[in-house]
């Protein structure tokens, strides 16, 4: 019996993150929505080149070829675009074998209001302002950052990586950090609140409902023991011993776990993605993000919490892009 899509995983991707439509923005930007729309249409037969999210989402639609009969996951495409303008998208997941059924073309105007609807648990674009919008209003979403194209169709394994604070919790920690910059203050407080779980974060939904691919995953590898796992969870975060007692009972209290993680210590995240290679990292400090090692794994920055506040005039002349 199919997953009903309140119990299903569902992503939401705009097409800026599935394909790689640089060249026709730019005649959006240049020359006009017109101008896009008559492209679009010069071009229907064009395929679109992968983008940045392609390999991780090619993968996680991949699950429901393991789980025929659950069908546990989903992807809908949520695009600024009209149905017309739409069209060589929908025609390029057709010839890329994606199962994605359901989409949302918007004429336009951002789709993230719709995201409940489909019961997304994550939103991925490449439209900043798209992303902030829907986490101001407490949606899961993420801004997918350029990078080159690396999938390897050999690779069958989904690996997704988390930070922890600001994107599986909330940020209650980092304020205490980032008030005085004090690590024996941020320490202090967790050491105090150890047995205390977080809140959740932007994406605890997903991280939840990909524990419970663990779950059909391991009752898969008891009824056969030669089945190998698709699907590696990781959580890379900077805190260090104390505090990473309150990650393990947050953890705890959700009935979730990881198959890797890694408390570093302020230790280069990129030393650990270099070897663990995700599919896609989450993490809210752009910091750590532009540090990731040749320029090949897809990072998601996520602008929740204090480490993302910005001033108006840091809002003043961001660009759009037709997603």
């Amino acid at each position: 019996m199919p997953f009903p899509i309140e119990q299903k995983l569902v992503i939401g991707v705009a097409s800026s993150a599935l394909f790689d439509l640089s060249e026709s923005h730019q005649v959006y930007v240049q020359e006009g929505p017109e101008a896009y729309r008559g492209y679009q249409e010069r071009h229907l037969d064009v395929l679109l080149g992968k983008g940045v999210a392609f390999p991780f989402i090619r993968r996680f639609l991949n699950i429901n070829k393991y789980y025929p009969r659950q069908s546990p996951v989903e992807v809908v495409l949520f695009s600024r675009n009209s149905p017309e303008t739409g069209l060589r998208v929908m025609r390029s997941i057709a010839h890329y074998g994606l199962d994605i059924s359901r989409a949302a073309f918007m004429n336009g105007k951002s789709p993230y209001a719709y995201l409940p609807a489909f019961n997304a648990s994550l939103f991925l674009s490449a439209h900043e302002e798209d992303v902030r919008s829907a986490i101001a209003v407490d949606y899961p979403a993420g801004l997918v950052l350029p990078s080159r194209i690396a999938d390897d169709e050999d690779d069958v394994e989904l690996r997704v990586a988390f930070d922890f604070d600001g994107v599986l919790a909330d940020d209650e920690s980092e304020t205490v950090f980032k008030r005085n910059n004090d690590l024996g203050e941020f320490h202090a407080h967790e050491t105090l609140h150890m047995a205390r779980p977080h809140q959740p974060g932007p994406l605890a939904g997903m991280f939840q409902k990909l524990a419970m691919m663990q779950r059909l995953e391991d009752r898969a590898q008891r009824r056969d023991p030669d089945y190998r796992k698709i699907v590696r969870i990781a959580i890379i975060t900077a805190r260090s011993a104390p505090a990473h007692e309150r990650v393990v009972t947050t953890l705890k209290s959700w009935g979730v776990s990881a198959d890797e993680t890694f408390f570093l210590g302020g230790m280069d995240k990129a030393r650990v993605l270099s070897v663990f290679k995700p599919h896609i990292f989450f993490d809210d400090q752009l910091t750590h993000l532009k540090a990731a090692p040749g320029g090949t794994i897809p990072m998601v920055h996520v602008p929740f919490g204090i480490a993302n506040r910005r001033t108006g005039a840091e809002d003043a002349g961001r660009p759009g892009i037709a997603a």
